[in-house]
């Protein structure tokens, strides 16, 4: 199942410029989501990170990722309406820069959940090339 802009902010509570994917190419709720991020250099991050050499925070990229993974989680008819709030991130690995133009690839698996709280396996790549890989844990509260 794909997912457009506007049925993704019906689903996650993010809005603009906190809102980090564009489309969501594959949906299975309740095990996977895969996302892009289209990169522009309009983004307002680069502003400060870095002037002169523009540069995705990681941390924004992690976002995208556990965005990716609230989107597979509160895709669950029973999840409707529910917030999912990043937990933590294990075994996290950077490597490859994101920039401007990149067109970033965002996947999460679920592996588990535990009541309320869940863990996922994700990854980011740009053309094919790795650039984050990561554990992530989150939980399923109430709006």
């Amino acid at each position: 199942m794909e997912l457009n802009y506007e049925e993704i902010k019906e689903i996650l509570p993010h809005r603009q410029p906190f809102l980090l994917i564009d489309k969501v190419t594959d949906l299975k709720p309740g095990e996977s989501a895969e996302a892009i991020k289209c990169v522009s250099g309009n983004e307002p991050f680069f502003q400060g990170h870095f002037p002169e050499k523009a540069v995705m925070p990681g941390v924004l990229i992690l976002e995208a990722l556990a965005q990716t993974g609230a989107v597979a989680i509160l895709g669950l008819p029973e999840n409707k309406g529910k917030l999912a709030f990043f937990g933590g991130v294990k075994n996290c690995r950077f490597k490859r820069q994101v920039v401007p133009g990149d067109v970033l690839h965002l996947r999460c698996q679920l592996t588990r959940m535990r009541g309320n709280v869940g863990f996922g396996e994700v990854t980011a790549e740009v053309e094919g090339e790795i650039a984050v890989t990561g554990e992530i844990s989150f939980a399923i509260g109430e709006a």
